[in-house]
């Protein structure tokens, strides 16, 4: 069964562009901003590094363990939070954190995510990751690092790349807006898929359940007034400076990961003020179309900072070879965010673990065919020289 058959935004992917038709759940996923630039930039970025093989090595088994932060994880790669995944298919969040518990692997929860804190944590186990989308009140975002904490995330990732919503073209066509609205055009898509619509159904709606009781809070101050989209405007975003960092990592006492990095200066001042990982990113390419790929600046940003801290990157990230291609550059973790959304969306509950498996698959696989026996022994040496 492929993705065509199994959800009902699928199939866009493979229609030619002239009968592509936009829907609402498939353009959420897959659409970065503006015309997608960055998006394509990201993936050319991988696609233009050549692995060097080296024979003769003799019999081996591949060793992909890693350890980040005092854990020990099965491979270097992990899976990028997304929010609201829900909405790409119900369950996500609880689904990917069980395949992140069985494959020990990190999955990122994000603050926007359709599952709360208290319910994907157990799941997580200690593979959970909190991704905070840092709200203007400080009193609601030391009770959300609270709430991380003791559900039992081991790493939080600050992200600092969304200042403002970005104009996100392709979700505009395609009738998204915040909250979802029910629109003939979207009901109709939505029938055309009955297998995802009684998922729905089963879920509920896709909502953003670890804001809720802070959105109960702003409706007992707001004359009843309960509107995600009004709570997000007034709280989330343009909020962040150096300042806001510092108070984040005064509050949370395990590592802490600053994400959506691109400058080396940025990098640097995240040093200083003890940030414990960098995570090279463009979000995707859902924020500025205008922005360089992460793994063009990654070799900047890792001298820049001089081995001072771990070095993370996602947004490109397709394969295990995109995997090993990032190690030999010089990043120490990466994420994929989309790579396991397609396997949920594709698979629902099977959808985790056969992307895991393969990922598995293939960064073993490619370390074979490179000659390489562990990922400590990774270099420049298997790149082609420029």
């Amino acid at each position: 069964m492929t993705l065509m058959h199994r959800y009902p935004a699928v199939s866009y992917l493979r229609a030619p562009a002239k009968r592509r038709i936009p829907h609402l759940a498939w353009e959420f996923l897959d659409s970065g901003t503006g015309s997608d630039r960055c998006v394509v930039r990201n993936e050319a970025a991988f696609e233009a590094v050549r692995l060097v093989p080296r024979f003769l090595r003799g019999d081996f088994v591949p060793g992909t363990k890693t350890e980040l932060f005092g854990i020990k994880y099965d491979a270097p790669f992990g899976i990028a939070p997304i929010g609201q995944s829900g909405l790409i298919w119900p369950g996500a969040e609880k689904i990917l954190a069980a395949t992140a518990a069985k494959f020990r692997i990190p999955y990122g929860l994000s603050t926007v995510a359709a599952e709360s804190i208290e319910a994907v944590g157990p799941i997580a186990g200690d593979m959970g990751w909190f991704q905070l989308y840092p709200p203007k009140d400080t009193d609601i975002r030391d009770d959300i690092l609270n709430r991380a904490a003791t559900a039992g995330f081991e790493v939080c990732m600050l992200t600092v790349d969304i200042p403002i919503p970005s104009r996100r073209e392709r979700q505009f066509r395609a009738g998204m807006s915040l909250p979802p609205r029910l629109t003939p055009r979207i009901f109709a898509q939505a029938l055309a898929r009955p297998r995802w619509c009684l998922e729905v159904l089963r879920a509920g709606a896709p909502r953003f359940r670890t804001l809720d009781r802070y959105m109960e809070r702003m409706a007992d101050q707001d004359d009843g007034k309960k509107d995600i989209a009004t709570f997000m405007a007034r709280n989330l975003g343009n909020v962040l400076d150096w300042d806001y960092v510092a108070q984040v990592r005064d509050r949370w006492t395990k590592p802490l990961i600053i994400k959506g990095i691109l400058s080396p200066a940025d990098a640097v001042k995240a040093v200083e003020l003890g940030i414990d990982g960098i995570l090279v990113s463009n979000h995707g390419g859902r924020q500025l179309d205008a922005a360089p790929s992460s793994l063009e600046m990654l070799s900047a940003i890792r001298d820049a900072v001089g081995g001072r801290v771990k070095i993370l990157l996602d947004s490109g990230i397709r394969t295990g070879e995109d995997v090993l291609k990032a190690r030999a550059l010089g990043a120490d973790f990466v994420l994929l965010g989309r790579a396991f959304q397609y396997g949920v969306a594709a698979l629902g509950r099977r959808g985790g673990d056969h992307v895991a498996e393969i990922l598995f698959d293939e960064l073993k696989n490619t370390m074979s065919q490179i000659g390489l026996r562990d990922l400590t022994d990774v270099t420049r040496e298997f790149l082609r020289a420029d």
